[in-house]
């Protein structure tokens, strides 16, 4: 196995972030009480871990599906060109949708998305995101939830990675070069 080149230091404990998902899934029932259906759709690939202990916790009917978009590739860094990769299978026009993200940083993805899924006629859209980095926003956008509020570092862990790596780590972990 070869060493990485770098180190990780947890942030955000596994425990913290099981607490504050089912703070975020209460919050998110009781906005959409009145729902006959939500439409839970995950941001791929960050999300997946997020979105799958979410829903379990939303007392809701819902569906869920996924869109993939994506700014960084392999990068630390935005390229602020969004593509979607992956678009929803089904139907949301009239429909009550909730967009989950891990993080929300220069927000370029987010509102490319959002524009996106507006275009389609939702009934109501909101947004849940584990992270938000506001030092970072290049892009007047904001999530309804929050999970927590991080400073400008790199993050990996609960389903974020740095090039594919490090997603199975069940907290949030602050990426060190070393």
């Amino acid at each position: 196995m070869t060493q990485k080149p770098y180190a990780i230091d947890q942030m955000i404990s596994a425990k913290q972030i099981a607490a504050r998902v089912e703070q975020l899934a209460t919050e998110i029932t009781d906005a959409f009480s009145t729902t006959d259906k939500l439409v839970v759709v995950g941001l791929l690939r960050g999300s997946f871990v997020f979105i799958a202990d979410l829903v379990r916790e939303i007392a809701l009917p819902l569906e869920v599906d996924f869109l993939e978009a994506s700014s960084y590739g392999n990068s630390m860094t935005s390229s602020r060109e969004v593509r979607v990769l992956k678009d929803l299978s089904g139907r949301i026009a009239g429909r009550d949708v909730l967009v989950v993200e891990d993080i929300v940083d220069t927000g370029h993805t987010l509102s490319h998305v959002l524009r996106q899924l507006q275009a389609r006629g939702p009934r109501r859209l909101e947004v849940c995101a584990l992270l938000d980095k506001p030092s970072r926003r290049e892009v007047d956008i904001e999530a309804r939830w929050i999970g927590f509020e991080i400073p400008d570092e790199f993050v990996v862990g609960y389903g974020i990675d740095y090039a594919q790596r490090d997603r199975n780590l069940p907290y949030i972990g602050r990426v060190r070069f070393t």
